[in-house]
């Protein structure tokens, strides 16, 4: 079991096609997993194991018959709770989606993995509406993080780090509106990849804020997030935010090295200034040779606007429930969803203008280099039984501060793959962004790779039976 955990996607996929393990076993070995860590972490809503090992099987015969199932042959994978399973309610963290009948059908990016020969085992424990930075749920349970249970896991794809980090499965899918892969993968201490807006469709998958939303993947290796990307990527008709883009190449490009890109540190609004996240920066830049800095002129207002039109929108999603059955939302849900109902409508019209402003002054700074370092969140994962933490020399409330890297990202739809960093002052890891220009995401994998390669970044799987015990 311990030498099943630590296997990458693409090491299980190898296996798999090569004879040397079977799609069953792999399946097995996850659902085992599952069952022995799941209960004390809360990353899994659904176990499909059923569906899993009959999968497996055809996968099996496949590969006795001859054939190549695909590159992610035999691999177990999950997906975030807000992606349509078939046969499997959607809950989308909420308890007024239980009250739906299950999906009818896979969501697209559900079917685009299993066509690449990966198994399906569940679905993924969330912030409620994926309105959420914690991994914290009213309803379900909160995700812990694997790297100490007492700790917070990240959200809202909480349980997809969860269940990343602790082995239980080597790759899953989340969603990130304001930063809800890049945290996770941060605090769990994982490699994730928020793509292009439009180049990987959500549809299928239930909506939180349709102008910002993102389906991406996590993973412990950027081989697998690449492998991921390539399978998932493409437009799609359910999705009109899907655009029809020749697909990156990941793969092909990933080993390139970084010779020639110009990478830059983070400054001004994007700067690291003290702490974890600063030595955490450092050592990144140091490895990669770093002596260039940059500027999004104007992230802190970027991120206002993003949520300002996170509120807006995720309002106007929920605005018949609110009517209808508000005491069944969670209180911290309600009360973002009736503050959001409460914003003049020419506020939401100037956060989108200032919305493209921003992305033209982004798209200038990318002429002059080709990738932007900065850290994912300004600190490790806090405590569950605190609300608070030092920041800035002061003891306050941390939740307002988690998405000051991450949001003005998302707020244009940049491609980011965020890679973790150990902490040298401690077990906990933190993410370090790799920041590229629109439709570039194979920028930030080759950057990602060297810094994999490197050592300076790796996830590996904590000794999670030891310090749970």
């Amino acid at each position: 079991m311990t030498a099943w955990i630590d296997l990458s996607a693409h090491e299980i996929a190898a296996a798999v096609r090569s004879g040397r393990m079977t799609a069953r076993g792999a399946v097995e070995a996850a659902l085992a997993r599952i069952e022995k860590t799941d209960s004390a972490l809360v990353a899994f809503t659904t176990v499909t194991g059923a569906r899993a090992l009959e999968t497996a099987n055809r996968i099996d015969a496949r590969i006795s018959a001859g054939e190549d199932p695909g590159p992610l042959a035999g691999v177990p994978f999950a997906v975030k709770d807000l992606v349509d399973v078939a046969g499997v309610i959607t809950r989308a963290g909420s308890r007024i989606n239980m009250d739906n009948a299950p999906a009818a059908a896979d969501a697209p990016v559900v079917t685009r993995l299993e066509a690449a020969g990966a198994i399906l085992v569940g679905a993924l424990n969330m912030g409620e509406y994926a309105y959420d930075f914690t991994g914290e749920n009213d309803h379900f349970g909160s995700t812990r993080n694997p790297h100490d249970p007492e700790r917070r896991s990240g959200g809202s794809s909480g349980g997809s780090g969860a269940a990343t980090a602790a082995g239980m499965v080597p790759l899953t899918v989340g969603s990130d509106t304001n930063g809800s892969i890049r945290v996770p993968s941060s605090w769990c201490g994982l490699f994730g990849l928020k793509a292009t807006y439009g180049r990987i469709p959500r549809s299928g998958t239930f909506p939180f804020v349709d102008s910002l939303d993102h389906i991406g993947p996590m993973a412990r290796s950027v081989q697998d997030l690449a492998l991921a990307l390539e399978a998932m990527q493409g437009s799609d008709a359910g999705d009109p935010a899907s655009v029809p883009r020749p697909p990156c190449a990941a793969l092909e490009t990933l080993d390139q090295g970084i010779g020639g890109l110009r990478i830059a540190r983070g400054s001004g609004e994007l700067a690291a200034t003290e702490g974890v996240a600063k030595n955490a920066l450092d050592r990144v830049c140091a490895a990669l040779g770093v002596t260039l800095e940059a500027d999004l002129p104007g992230a802190a207002t970027a991120r206002a606007s993003a949520a300002l039109i996170t509120a807006v929108e995720g309002a106007a999603t929920h605005a018949e429930a609110m009517q209808t059955r508000p005491e069944d939302f969670g209180r911290p849900m309600r009360d973002r969803l009736l503050a959001g109902a409460l914003v003049p409508g020419v506020a939401y019209v100037r956060a989108q203008r200032l919305r493209r402003q921003f992305a033209e002054d982004a798209a200038e700074v990318f002429r002059h280099v080709d990738a932007i370092l900065t850290p994912t969140t300004p600190f490790p994962a806090p405590r569950i039984d605190s609300d608070t933490l030092e920041i800035d020399g002061r003891e306050q409330p941390y939740r307002k501060h988690i998405g000051i890297f991450t949001q003005p990202i998302s707020f244009i739809g940049l491609p980011v793959v965020s890679v973790p960093v150990q902490n040298a002052a401690g077990p906990l890891p933190l993410g370090i962004q790799i920041i590229a220009p629109a439709w570039r995401e194979d920028v930030a994998l080759r950057i990602a790779r060297t810094l994999e390669l490197s050592g300076t970044c790796a996830a590996p799987v904590p000794a999670f039976e030891e310090t749970s015990a």
